[in-house]
């Protein structure tokens, strides 16, 4: 028995800074997704990267840091959810997966958010590449391909909107402001910090300009435009909940056979019905040949899209709209009939509706019918029918070829077969870079540097479901 007494223990003593030999080499496992990263990385053409490095070692020049990790930094904190170039460059001081990558040096976050933003066109070649690998192992025939959009967050709030009077104050107030930095008050700062407030309200000028120039871009279609002083090229969209917010409309295509991305776009439209032919194109010209079947919701079924698709040799399969029938809708268009060798719709109460002439909406042409106004005047449902017209009107639209057949094919077996494999495939990409990858808003604010995240995110989905279809099978002994 030991004598009673206060018991002798180790206190942690945590203020205090020490040495120690660390070997980078087994601060990760043999199977840790870094290292098949960085393998994967090393595989690809990184000679466009290589060729803007400025210094050599002939004309000198301070060793830049090897393209080859800070892509490998970049598509590893993607994966694990991490988007901000200032945690990354924190990551690398502590975390051993980033400090592997690394071999133990830092990282300045510039360095990262540069390489983000300013080497899309050899990012886009990189992308190409990882496709064409997977292609090469036939893991991409571009028989079905899913195409499907998405709304992501802006770098913007809902209050940071302002109409043409309040973004020209806050101009003027802006430039009125940076004149006057560099004053005695600011003085006393070191001359870093000062640099750095200069070049944070340089940018916000710069923004503010760029809101009153595509406040007077917007004026040209709509005359109470709003734009966002934070991010002057976001659109306030619907969001999936419901709501509204600052956003980016994302197209994606991927291929139903294992769900490779094999399109991407962002555009500031928040409806979709005009990204299907450009969809198509950008897979013509990355991987060299159309797809045989496209497959999208009713947001791109529309008759432009339907004969579009025809004239491109392109099976389109889509979800018709569902059209109205008297029992939903006792006074909707499907509720008149057409006489058609009269050429005339006779409505519920047997009045007739006369051809009244023609228009075009988005390059279709319809025949307008309309009913004599003393007709619907004396009619009982008149308040029904129409409540806010002397008489009821219907528009026609002048058959199309295409979309008979379109209709036709949509109504098969096997058409309803293939469209449900949708949303398995284009929308759990979606799932994935938003919940996974942890994109559910931009780090970025512009359309371009937008473009260049949401192909950063694409990249990092392509190289993880590569490392997952091509890893070496292992062999059995005979």
């Amino acid at each position: 028995m030991r004598e009673q007494g206060q018991a002798l223990v180790r206190k942690v003593n945590r203020a205090q800074m020490f040495w120690r030999a660390v070997d980078v080499e087994k601060l990760l496992a043999e199977d840790h997704p870094a290292r098949a990263i960085w393998e994967f990385v090393g595989r690809l053409d990184l000679s466009g990267y290589y060729e803007c490095i400025q210094s050599s070692a002939e004309a000198g020049g301070r060793p830049a840091f090897d393209p080859q990790l800070l892509i490998s930094l970049w598509v590893y904190a993607y994966s694990v959810g991490i988007g901000s170039a200032r945690e990354v460059a924190r990551r690398c001081e502590w975390d051993p997966a980033f400090q592997w990558l690394t071999g133990g040096e830092l990282v300045n976050y510039h360095t990262l958010a540069d390489l983000r933003v300013e080497r899309r066109a050899e990012l886009e070649e990189t992308f190409t590449e990882v496709l064409g690998l997977l292609s090469a192992e036939g893991l991409i025939p571009l028989e079905q391909v899913m195409q499907d959009g998405t709304k992501i967050r802006a770098l913007a709030s809902g209050k940071s909107f302002r109409q043409e009077g309040g973004l020209r104050r806050h101009l003027e107030r802006m430039r009125e402001y940076v004149r006057e930095v560099g004053t005695a008050e600011a003085e006393a700062e070191s001359a870093r910090v000062r640099a750095a407030r200069q070049r944070a309200e340089r940018e916000r000028q710069q923004r503010l300009e760029r809101a009153v120039a595509e406040l007077g871009r917007l004026h040209a279609n709509k005359s109470d435009a709003w734009v966002s002083i934070s991010d002057p090229e976001a659109r306030i969209m619907k969001q999936s909940d419901g709501g509204f917010a600052p956003s980016y409309n994302v197209q994606i295509s991927a291929d139903a056979a294992h769900g490779a991305i094999v399109s991407l776009d962002v555009v500031q439209d928040g409806n979709d019905r005009h990204q299907l032919l450009p969809a198509v194109e950008r897979m013509q010209q990355q991987m060299g040949r159309p797809p045989q079947h496209m497959v999208a919701d009713g947001e791109y079924t529309t008759r432009a899209n339907i004969e579009a698709m025809q004239e491109q040799g392109v099976d389109f399969i889509g979800s018709l709209r569902k059209e109205e029938t008297p029992e939903q809708s006792l006074w909707g268009a499907h509720a008149f009939f057409y006489d058609e060798p009269q050429n005339c719709y006779v409505c519920p109460q047997g009045k007739s509706l006369r051809p009244d002439g023609w228009q075009m909406r988005s390059g279709v042409r319809y025949h307008r019918y309309r009913a004599r106004r003393r007709d619907c005047e004396s009619c009982s449902q008149k308040p029904a029918c129409c409540p806010d017209h002397h008489s009821r009107n219907l528009l026609r639209p002048e058959p199309s070829p295409a979309v008979e057949a379109f209709r036709q094919k949509m109504s098969t077996d096997a058409a309803k077969a293939l469209y449900r494999k949708r949303s398995r495939v284009v929308e759990f990409c979606h799932a994935w870079i938003k919940s996974k990858l942890g994109l559910r808003q931009f780090h970025v604010r512009g359309l371009v540097k937008v473009k260049t995240e949401m192909l950063w995110a694409a990249l990092t989905y392509n190289i993880q479901l590569s490392l997952r279809l091509l890893k070496p099978q292992p062999q059995t002994l005979p």
